[in-house]
This record gives C-alpha cells, sequence and structure tokens, in this order.
C-alpha cells in the first residue's frame, strides 16, 4: 500500500509540474501592448486641394484625360484634404527625390513617435529587449533599427529586426514576429515602429495603374511598446488573442496586382493592377478558414462548418461575399479594417455584414489621414478610443491587406476602458461630418464638362485653367 502511495504522489507531483510549466509558458508569452503614438505631421505638409492641384500641373506628361481620370479616382478614393505629403513632393522635389529625403521622411516619423512613447510610458531606451521597424520601401545602411539603436543609446544586447517589403500589412507580420521572440525572451519589452517611406517613391509619370498609389498613400506612422511581463498586465490596453497569416505568393495574377516597378517611360511607382480586389477576397476567404474557429462562439461554428464549404467553389471571388451568411458581431465588438482604399474597405464591410457605425472608425481614418500603409491600423484604433468606444473585455479584429499578395488578421482583448483622444485630440469633434463631400469636385468638376471635348486647349492652356481655379 505504501508502494502505491508512492507511486500515486510521484505521478500526482509530475502531473501538476507538468500543468504549472504550461500555465507558466502560456503566462510568460502573451503580448500585451502597453501604448502606442501615431505620427502627426507639421501642417505645412498639408495636402490641400491646392497643393494637390499644383503637383499634378508639375507633371508635364499628363493631359485632359489624365486629369479627368484623376478627378474621378481621387473624388471616390474616400481620402479628403487634411492628409499629409512628403516633404520634398510638397517642396516640388518630386523628381530628384534624395536618399537624405527618405531618411529624414522616416527619422522625423519614428523619432517623434518614439520620444512621447519613451515619456508617456516612462519607460527607458534602455529597458528595451526587442526593436522591430517595418518599412517597405526604404532600405538604409546602416538600417532603420541602427537609427534608433544609435539616437537613444539602447543596450549593445539588444535583438533588432528591420522588416520590409511587406506592404501595407507589415505591422500584423511584425507583431507576429514580436509574439514569437516572446516566446524566447521572457519578461521582455519590445518596441515595433511602422510606417512607410513616401517621398523617394513619389509617381511622376502617366501610366493610370501606377497613378492610384499617389491618390491613397499620405504620410503617417506609429510607435508601439509590447510586453509578455505579467506583472504589467494592469497597464495593458489590449492583448493579443490569435493571429492568422495567409500568402497568395504562389499565384502569378496575385504576386503582380501590387508592384514596386519602372512604367514604360522610366519612372519608378507602385502599380496596382484590377486583381487587387479578387486577390483580396481569395486571401480574405482562405483566412477565415482558420481565423474563424478561433474568434466566433461556439453557436455560430455549427453555421461556418456548414457556409464555409460553399465559399467560393467556382473560383469567382468577391469581397462582397467573403463570410457571407456568419454573424461575426456574435463574437466580436469592433472591426479594424486596413484603411487602404474605399473599394476594399466597402467590399469587407459588406461580406462581414457590418453596419455604417461599425465601418465609421476606417472610413474617417481614410479621409482624414489616407492610406499611411502598414501604420493605417493604429490610426483606426485612436479613432475608436478617441470615441470612447472601447470597453475591458471587448474584441477587436483587425483585417489587413498587403503587397504579395498577402491577407494577415489579429483578434484583441481590450483589457482596459481606453479614453485616451491621442493623435485625434484637435479634430475628433468634427467626426463624423454630415457628409463627406469631396472638396475636388467641389473646385474642379468643371474638367468634366462635355463641351470640352470639343474645345482644343494645348496642355499649357489646360493647366493654366487648372491654376485659376
Amino acid at each position: 500500500m505504501d508502494i502505491l502511495t508512492t507511486m500515486y504522489l510521484i505521478s500526482l507531483y509530475y502531473i501538476v509540474l507538468i500543468l504549472w510549466k504550461w500555465a507558466s509558458k502560456r503566462r510568460n508569452s502573451s503580448c500585451y501592448m502597453i501604448r502606442y503614438e501615431c505620427f502627426k505631421a507639421p501642417e505645412d505638409r498639408r495636402l490641400d486641394t491646392g497643393k494637390s492641384a499644383a503637383i499634378v500641373l508639375r507633371n508635364n506628361k499628363l493631359g485632359i484625360d489624365e486629369y479627368r481620370y484623376l478627378l474621378k479616382t481621387m473624388i471616390n478614393s474616400g481620402v479628403g484634404d487634411a492628409a499629409y505629403c512628403p516633404k520634398n513632393v510638397i517642396e516640388g522635389r518630386e523628381n530628384s527625390a534624395t536618399v537624405h529625403d527618405g531618411t529624414f521622411e522616416m527619422d522625423e516619423v519614428m523619432f517623434d513617435t518614439l520620444d512621447k512613447l519613451f515619456d508617456n510610458t516612462g519607460v527607458s531606451p534602455r529597458e528595451i529587449d526587442i526593436l522591430v521597424v517595418n518599412v517597405s520601401l526604404l532600405a538604409t545602411v546602416p538600417s532603420l533599427t541602427s537609427r534608433i539603436v544609435n539616437r537613444y543609446k539602447m543596450r549593445d544586447d539588444v535583438k533588432t529586426y528591420n522588416i520590409s517589403g511587406m506592404g501595407c500589412s507589415a505591422t500584423i507580420i511584425a507583431i507576429d514576429l514580436i509574439r514569437q521572440l516572446f516566446k524566447i525572451h521572457k519578461k521582455a519589452y519590445a518596441v515595433l515602429v511602422s510606417s512607410e517611406s513616401m517621398g523617394p517613391g513619389w509617381y511622376c509619370g502617366k501610366d493610370r495603374s501606377f497613378m492610384l498609389s499617389n491618390i491613397l498613400f499620405r504620410i503617417g506612422g506609429c510607435s508601439m511598446l509590447f510586453t509578455n511581463k505579467p506583472s504589467l498586465r494592469h497597464r495593458a490596453l489590449i492583448k493579443l488573442k490569435c493571429l492568422v497569416r495567409t500568402h497568395l505568393g504562389a499565384s502569378d495574377e496575385a504576386y503582380k496586382c501590387c508592384y514596386q516597378m519602372e512604367d514604360e517611360g522610366g519612372c519608378l511607382g507602385f502599380r496596382l493592377t484590377k486583381y487587387l480586389t479578387k486577390a483580396a477576397a481569395q486571401s480574405f476567404t482562405q483566412n477565415l478558414k482558420q481565423l474563424v474557429p478561433r474568434v466566433l462562439p461556439i453557436t455560430e461554428l455549427l453555421r461556418y462548418f456548414i457556409l464555409s464549404r460553399s465559399w467560393n467553389k467556382l473560383g469567382k471571388y468577391k469581397l462582397d461575399d467573403v463570410g457571407t451568411g456568419l454573424n461575426f458581431k456574435s463574437g466580436i465588438q469592433h472591426f479594424c479594417i486596413h484603411p487602404g482604399g474605399r473599394a476594399v474597405v466597402d467590399g469587407v464591410s459588406k461580406g462581414l455584414r457590418l453596419s455604417d457605425y461599425d465601418v465609421e472608425p476606417t472610413r474617417m481614418t481614410l479621409h482624414r489621414w489616407g492610406n499611411t500603409s502598414a501604420a493605417g491600423f493604429w490610426y483606426v484604433l485612436g479613432y475608436m478610443e478617441a470615441k470612447k468606444r472601447l470597453k475591458q473585455g471587448d474584441k477587436i479584429l483587425m483585417v489587413s491587406f498587403g503587397a504579395g499578395f498577402k491577407c494577415n488578421n489579429c483578434l484583441w482583448e481590450v483589457m482596459t476602458d481606453m479614453k485616451d483622444q491621442n493623435v485625434w485630440e484637435d479634430c475628433i469633434d468634427d467626426y463624423p461630418p454630415k457628409a463627406l463631400a469631396n472638396p475636388f469636385e467641389k473646385r474642379y468638376g468643371w474638367i468634366n464638362d462635355e463641351i470640352l471635348s470639343f474645345v482644343r486647349f494645348t496642355n499649357e492652356e489646360f493647366r493654366a485653367c487648372m491654376s485659376n481655379s
């Protein structure tokens, strides 16, 4: 009997030890966000209708057909006239950007947001264990992470990672990297800086598939502080619950729908093709097949298993149809869709059956800040927080798409009632406006007058008319 009792106690001890180690591992591998700081550019960088017209008119390759296309696309883009433009473009040097223009733009974003992050959290730069920077279109030597380490005199054992080429979904890729590193580095601090270099890549040609990037993309960025320290759980704003990544790079059409290259005239730019929305729908569909079982309650899972079998059996992928039939609001209170452009935002909202209230933060972010690439999420989150929508226990779904082609989504849990007005402080009361009237249509709508089709203008004469509008 004594032997059996001893064996029983030993077995029980090992079971308890294994469970304790498992629980401890899960506890230490948690990913908490302590704070985030979004970038707001100086007011002299604001790209209003007058400055936009001046930039367009400097391009001697354009004529009335291109002006009409630009006006139509700008009106339909969802971007207003309060977002910000790179300094070299505002100064008229978009044709002759230098390496300094790129690093100046990044230094301004990185150092402004990091200064605020360290000041507002009380965490010293020398306490940082992991540093990640994601900027897709600028690779410098030394790296951008090295510029930060040098500026803030960080420790010589800080682990640095520089992510490039990942597009608008790079933030979630970077967070995934941090999540994995937290499994190795216990009780650590991680800083993530997410931005994009717009100035050196401004398109100066006349190919319409390249022009769209000039209309949508604006400067912005965000710095974030993460930790896996259980003792700092009470300071956390949000906690990562799950993250799913999908990559369609094996498909040639998906791979080439967002592509940095030169046009036929040798002008460098970012080409966006009509296949983009189909690639987004296809990748989103594949992503949801992994994500849905992790984020929706049991009551919705049976419906999911029935409906998912019929999703896009014919291969006709449409964003409006993705997720059809499921009630995503049964397990998620807030939807943070990347503000990449109106077409994708509207498609995702229809597929997920979201209301205007649900999509308001994304639409208002697109209108106020434009597409700030991978940093766009945090302006959307900032809007939700400034409107005091985020309550403890709420779930936030982030949906992103990026070149490659990728769909990366993640779910967060709100850890405390969030109410900081952050980067929206000076304008949150103006949103949402009663009507999102586009100022470009009001000022330059005359370009679409049919009578102009019967009048012969030289490009110089037409640019003179535009200048006087």
